[in-house]
């Protein structure tokens, strides 16, 4: 594996890398021919704010599969670009939690009790005091937006201050809020009711200019406004107005529309408390995201476990052990299909029963896309290979429509079982499958029929009038040219759309030890009368 450290990280995040024998980890100080070239045969990047990880540089890493990004925002990562090829993109939210929240109550304190003024006056030998009288927070009405990690460090401090918290957030179980003493209440009532309010929130097009002249007018005479989230929350210009005419008490502004901030309508304002984006710049805060980024980054590549991605929805390692053996077996029910379906696809559907259906199936369902695409063209129009990442991408690019149904509770059989349907311009393929003994993927239906057999190695699908004798024919065909029968399955038709009454299946997995023979196989097979068709499906060991 090599890894590309493309900006500085401390030695316990490098150590983390250090650690795996034979990985190549390269630091920022030893990119000497610029950073496409190093690339071009990494599997790992990482990077903090300053790098811009745009399509270009990515179409130089051709064997890319992670960005990982030690921080929360990824404005300087082209996800789509990403996604589209295969790449996943990490951060570390939540790693500098504590960090944010403490700077956050420490802003409020500064608001009401004027510390910065208090200090800049002392500085210039003055004695103020009967200006600088403040107020307590204690009996004051907190206005959390977005309980997330940070959102939730900020509301447990704040309750020992006395403080009466309220909070919004659609995506917070109500449970969680009442045990930090939060009352969720909608938007409107947090702007008309807050006398601090303070933003944890990330930036979305719901999000963006949340804080506005409409918002800003329906708030307490006096209120002050806390920003340690993201500066395109304001509109910067309506809170200097409300600041000048006196609407807003004070605001404390930790992040801006532009950084590094160099011209800004606040400056000239006594009331607003200015820092260069410092609320998670603690010794203890970054130590904490570059070792977890290492792990997340390090795990992936080691085990293939996705961790705080944005552009997939993440597992975690006890989640993924659970669900890895499905995604495998997917992948191969995927490629396996794909080798029998005419014509061009237009339609994939997708039904998971059982405990499968209950979890996240999002790798599952791009497993099984990447295995239909593995098994017929494989590329994208950019010419990325479709994987776990990506497929589903692929697949919208492609104009294939993808249908997913659950069902939880099954009524005896298998546990968990995954069936897919190929619906192509002349006609369908279908199939089911399962996973037995914690890690044995297996075929249970094929175009619906019953037939049972393992998709592993490598399989010869048969197709046959159901008539005597081809059983034989066929294990005399394979012996003849030397290929081992490791397993045969069979089915029988009663009616099906691609298999009429009277059609047979036949799943074998063969040892292959001479490439050639088993082509020879195939072609013998095929010239057998009662034999409909033959397909060769290479699925590989597990």
């Amino acid at each position: 594996m090599k890894i590309v450290l493309a900006e500085k990280v401390s030695p316990a995040t490098l150590a983390v890398f250090k650690q795996e024998p034979g990985w190549n980890v390269v630091t920022a100080d030893q990119i000497k021919n610029g950073l496409a070239a190093e690339l071009a045969d990494a599997d790992a990047l990482v990077v903090r704010s300053a790098v811009q990880v745009d399509a270009k540089l990515l179409e130089a890493a051709p064997k890319l599969r992670v960005v990982g990004r030690a921080g929360v925002g990824v404005d300087n990562i082209e996800t789509d670009a990403a996604t589209r090829r295969g790449i996943v993109v990490m951060n570390t939210p939540g790693a500098n939690a504590v960090a944010v929240a403490e700077l956050t109550l420490g802003l409020m304190i500064s608001l009401a009790r004027s510390v910065p003024r208090a200090n800049a006056t002392m500085h210039q030998g003055k004695w103020e005091k009967k200006s600088l009288q403040g107020q307590e927070l204690r009996g004051k009405t907190l206005g959390i937006v977005g309980l997330g990690r940070i959102g939730l460090e900020v509301a447990r401090r704040a309750r020992s201050f006395g403080m009466e918290l309220i909070g919004y957030d659609p995506f917070i179980a109500p449970v969680i809020a009442r045990e930090n003493d939060v009352t969720l209440v909608p938007i409107e009532e947090i702007f008309r009711r807050s006398d601090y309010l303070t933003l944890h929130v990330g930036l979305t097009t719901q999000t963006e200019g949340m804080i506005n002249a409409t918002s800003l007018a329906v708030m307490k005479k006096g209120v002050r406004i806390i920003n340690c989230a993201r500066g395109e929350l304001i509109v910067e210009n309506d809170l200097a107005q409300a600041l000048k005419e006196g609407k807003v008490g004070g605001a404390a502004l930790d992040v801006f529309h532009k950084e590094p901030l160099k011209e800004s309508p606040f400056f000239e304002q006594e009331n607003v408390i200015l820092s260069p984006h410092i609320a998670g710049s603690t010794d203890e805060a970054q130590e904490a995201i570059g070792i977890q980024l290492a792990m997340q980054v390090r795990d992936y590549l080691k085990l293939g476990v996705v961790q705080n991605a944005v552009n997939l929805p993440s597992l975690t390692h006890e989640e993924y052990k659970e669900v890895s053996p499905y995604i495998e077996m997917a992948e191969r029910l995927g490629r396996f299909l794909s080798h029998g379906t005419p014509g061009n696809l237009e339609n994939i559907q997708i039904a998971y029963t059982g405990r499968i259906a209950a979890g996240k199936t999002d790798l599952i369902r791009n497993a099984a896309i990447a295995g239909i695409f593995a098994g017929s063209e494989g590329n994208n129009e950019n010419g990325s290979t479709a994987n776990r990442i990506n497929a589903a991408a692929i697949a919208q690019e492609r104009g294939i429509r993808i249908q997913e149904d659950k069902k939880e509770f099954t009524v005896g059989g298998a546990g968990s079982v995954l069936k897919l349907v190929l619906h192509s311009s002349e006609g369908d393929t279908s199939g089911s499958a399962t996973v037995l003994h914690g890690n044995s993927p297996r075929l249970l239906t094929y175009d619906g029929i019953d037939i049972e057999a393992p998709l592993t190695g490598t399989l010869v699908a048969i197709r046959n009038h159901d008539v005597p004798g081809v059983v034989g024919r066929i294990g005399t065909i394979l012996g003849d040219n030397a290929v081992n029968i490791a397993n045969f399955a069979l089915g029988r038709s009663i009616r099906s759309q691609r298999v009429p009454q009277g059609q047979a299946l036949a799943v074998v997995q063969i040892d292959v030890a001479n490439a050639a023979a088993a082509t020879a196989a195939v072609e013998a097979l095929r010239k057998v009368e009662a034999i409909a068709s033959v397909r060769l499906i290479e699925l590989g060991k597990l």
